[in-house]
């Protein structure tokens, strides 16, 4: 088991980002809630958890909340904020802006995304471009040199439920996952070795529950090193016509 302790969970206060944080404690680690509002936060999370305060919209609010964490868990996401930038200036920016905040150092990292993200004539990506955001923001983390697990949950709280997991990848699949089993994935992703490297999307349905979770990351093949995106991905979102935001927090993370 990687020597982990203190992990900051970006998302905590949401739907699912609760269940990590209950998933982290139970496996005797030290959940660190980032929140903008602390006393929301106490409300929400079990007694005791531990909360910084920072904004993922602001860079600068992020240097004193990474300090001393030895992991991160991305569970955040904008899709209630009605607005479209939110996509590029939430789920993209904060990923870009803790990666920033964490200068040299390169914890390990969990980062939550979606099914559908490379499907790019999706709904889902008209407006805000929401998949293609979630997308970049993959690439900075595979990028980083952060040893990384990104996982693609199904539809939450859809489907026919259960602990049963299975995993797929090339983003081809579709189905739900309970948001109590993904918190606790997104915690064992963390804790085993296993699944360093690998991009995978992750679905539950009924059947015994999954235990064995050292098995269930091996049927996932690693991304090729140093790859934008995952194994199995659809190549449609080529380098040279991303924008200029990405490619400047790209060559920011190449020099540092």
């Amino acid at each position: 088991m990687p020597d982990i302790d203190r992990v900051l969970v970006v998302g905590a206060t949401g739907r699912t980002g609760r269940h990590a944080v209950e998933a982290a404690a139970a496996r005797g680690l030290t959940p660190v809630a980032l929140a903008r509002d602390a006393s929301r936060a106490r409300r929400l999370l079990p007694p005791g958890t531990e909360i910084v305060t920072g904004d993922l919209t602001d860079p600068g609010t992020l240097t004193e909340a990474v300090v001393g964490v030895d992991a991160v868990v991305f569970v955040h996401g904008s899709d209630d904020d009605g607005r479209p930038e939110s996509f590029e200036r939430v789920d993209y920016g904060g990923v870009a802006n803790v990666l920033t905040a964490l200068g040299s150092r390169r914890p390990r990292i969990v980062l939550q995304t979606t099914i559908f993200v490379t499907r790019r004539n999706h709904a889902f990506n008209d407006g805000g471009h929401a998949l293609d955001w979630k997308r970049r923001s993959e690439r900075l983390v595979r990028l980083s040199g952060a040893p990384y697990t990104i996982v693609r949950p199904g539809w939450l709280d859809a489907g026919e439920g259960g602990g049963h997991l299975r995993i797929e990848q090339g983003d081809t699949g579709e189905g739900g996952i309970g948001r109590d089993v993904l918190g606790a994935l997104l915690v064992e992703a963390l804790l085993d070795d296993t699944a360093i490297g690998r991009t995978f999307e992750v679905f539950s349905g009924p059947g015994p529950a999954t235990t064995d979770f050292t098995a269930l990351f091996a049927e996932a093949e690693p991304d090729a090193p140093g790859a934008l995106d995952a194994v199995k991905d659809t190549d449609n979102l080529p380098l040279d016509a991303e924008p200029a935001r990405f490619q400047n927090d790209l060559a920011h993370l190449r020099t540092h």
